[in-house]
């Protein structure tokens, strides 16, 4: 998406041309003042926080175990629209809506046994992410849901199941499918949950709810059976129900959630990555593990989908901001 950086442009020569009109002729040479900000805060999951080492470096001192790394879109976007904007970035690798709405959360860092420890853990408990959001919040965004739904643990489970397999069969859903509706459900109701609480801090704010990208493609047969750096063991069948019944679902259960609400906006990641999943060659998600380190990356977005996602969510935060 192009739009937005052409609206960054013509910011800048709005700014600079309003400046020098403004100045008394003494100041010309002085350095212009300041453009006025608008407050955003950014809350979420490991989907916009980064945390994979491919989603860029960790930069908190000291670590808080929430892994925000600097390719993470709210960081690019930060970088982008310079001082138009002040950011907050609140969100959390594995926070749940519970963890945004009012929940402490004990964040894990890369502590992921078997696939890998992480000395510092544990961390201490870090505040509900809503308590960064206040009366002078302009712009909330928030990316979560994943972690309600328990996605991780569908993962873990499938991956479990599917060992073994041959790529034969459902052993996955034919596990769990079942127990599906009833997680959207409570995603469904803790997501309305949350949008009420936000608005109730920041009643001014405009809510731009992040969905997720596709991480899986129509065609599964692109994914190979037992490639870690796509789904590992993971059979066809189980990816096409994962597709079909877990994350597409997801997305429409917070499209629903955010539709109920006059402050609130979807953000739809999901079309413009419909041919960058974990198994196309132009991945914007990686696999089990990151494509040419075997570090592990459990199934989230490289730097790629998250420069994808600064791009669409810059779009959706000028246009709440009145910016054409």
């Amino acid at each position: 998406m192009a739009s937005f950086r052409t609206r960054l442009t013509l910011l800048g020569s709005a700014a600079a041309l309003t400046a020098g009109a403004l100045a008394p002729a003494q100041l010309v040479g002085a350095q212009p003042a300041a453009a006025a900000s608008y407050e955003w805060v950014a809350l979420g999951d490991s989907y916009t926080a980064g945390v994979i080492p491919a989603a860029g470096d960790t930069f908190e001192v000291p670590r808080d175990g929430c892994e925000r790394t600097d390719q993470s879109y709210p960081q690019v976007i930060d970088r982008d629209l310079g001082s138009l904007i002040e950011l907050t970035n609140v969100s959390c690798g594995a926070a749940t809506i519970q963890d945004v709405t009012f929940r402490a959360q004990e964040p894990i860092g890369r502590h992921l046994p078997p696939f890998s420890e992480d000395p510092d853990y544990p961390f201490p408990p870090v505040p509900p992410q809503s308590e960064a959001v206040g009366p002078g919040t302009d712009v909330i965004t928030v990316g979560v849901g994943g972690n309600t739904l328990g996605f991780a643990d569908i993962l873990r489970t499938c991956l479990e199941l599917g060992s073994g397999s041959g790529g034969v069969g459902t052993p996955c859903r034919d596990g769990l499918a079942d127990d599906i509706p009833a997680r959207l459900t409570k995603v469904g109701k803790d997501y309305d949950e949350m949008l009420t609480v936000l608005h109730e801090r920041a009643p001014h704010a405009k809510v731009l709810a992040v969905g997720y990208p596709t991480v899986i493609p129509k065609d599964t047969t692109k994914c190979r059976y037992n490639d870690l750096e796509q789904f590992g063991p993971i059979t066809q069948g189980d990816l096409d129900w994962l597709r079909q019944d877990v994350l597409e679902p997801l997305n429409k259960a917070i499209e629903k959630s955010a539709g109920t609400q006059d402050t609130a906006t979807f953000v739809n990641l999901y079309d413009s990555t419909e041919n960058h999943s974990v198994c196309d060659a132009g991945k914007w998600v990686e696999g089990v593990l990151a494509s040419g380190s075997f570090e592990p990356a459990l199934v989230h977005p490289n730097a790629r989908g998250h420069k994808n996602a600064a791009d669409h969510v810059t779009s959706a935060i000028l246009n709440s901001i009145g910016v054409d």
